[in-house]
């Protein structure tokens, strides 16, 4: 295969980064994108920009494999420090590879997931769709019985208590997960704080995102009597409430963990929202 000559695109992150800080997103990649890695012969998935230590991606090894074993982790920073310090922890399935956005494998591979936490927070919310555009073009396309590579891009807090991420095809983005350890939460607008950079500065009135987070406290103090059953609860019903006005796309066995995924297109800034076809936002 000939390798893909670039100049690596993008800035150096900060580097954080904490063992189990990507859990809950790793765990929802495995189950809802486990099937299609298990139809790749060889799949790939790149851990981009996993900072100064290189823990998330040999988690996300272990946490792929377990749901489909032929799945390869290729790490990629910019910083060239954080790859040579990263390559003792190279194994059978797991290597580390200077680049940036430009995702440096070897044509004509296209990894079948690219995960992003935590590395367009530094930028303008104007670069977001060229980033997205350019990691979603190298994605392995759509084919028969495939719908192709994920990207999943987003944010959490440093020790993986609160995360939402865009999960984006080939052809661009589907949907919006908020995740959270049902513990450590007051309100469900309490995620709005690691909304990721697409979204952040549009949770003001009159953005689809800001109605979301509003309807969804309505929705958690109304089921403030489940609370006696556990926090648990208390998310099921609230998001429960939520699918009469917004197109959840899970069920409760994903809201039992303490996530909830919605269609892209009902959160999507004003600009680009596109009305789904029968659902009527209350804004």
């Amino acid at each position: 295969m000939k390798a893909r000559a670039a100049t690596p695109v993008g800035t150096a992150t900060r580097g954080t980064t904490n063992p189990n800080r990507l859990r809950r997103m790793d765990r929802w990649i495995a189950t809802t994108h486990g099937a299609e890695l298990r139809r790749s012969d060889a799949p790939v998935a790149v851990d981009l920009g996993y900072g100064a230590a290189p823990w998330t991606a040999v988690e996300l090894l272990h946490r792929l494999r377990a749901a489909a074993p032929r799945t390869r982790v290729v790490g990629v920073e910019i910083d060239p420090a954080r790859v040579t310090a990263a390559k003792p922890y190279e194994r059978e399935g797991l290597e580390f590879r200077h680049g940036g956005f430009e995702i440096p494998l070897p044509e004509p591979e296209r990894p079948s997931l690219i995960r992003a936490a935590n590395v367009l927070r530094q930028y303008e919310e104007a670069e977001v769709a060229e980033v997205w555009a350019r990691l979603c073009a190298r994605l392995a396309p759509a084919g028969a019985g495939s719908r192709g590579g994920l990207l999943v891009e987003g944010t959490c807090d440093e020790i993986g208590r609160r995360h939402v991420w865009v999960a984006l095809g080939p052809e661009g983005p589907r949907t919006v997960t908020f995740a959270t350890r049902l513990g450590s939460l007051d309100r469900p607008s309490d995620l709005a704080e690691r909304l990721p950079k697409a979204l952040i500065h549009r949770n003001v009135p009159g953005e689809p995102v800001h109605a979301f987070l509003r309807d969804f406290d309505r929705a958690w103090a109304a089921a403030a009597p489940y609370a006696s059953y556990g926090a648990r609860q208390r998310w099921i019903r609230a998001v429960r409430d939520l699918t009469a006005d917004w197109p959840v796309t899970d069920g409760a066995a994903r809201w039992r963990q303490g996530e909830v995924t919605v269609r892209w297109e009902a959160l999507a800034p004003r600009a680009q929202a596109c009305r789904a076809e029968g659902h009527e936002r209350r804004t």
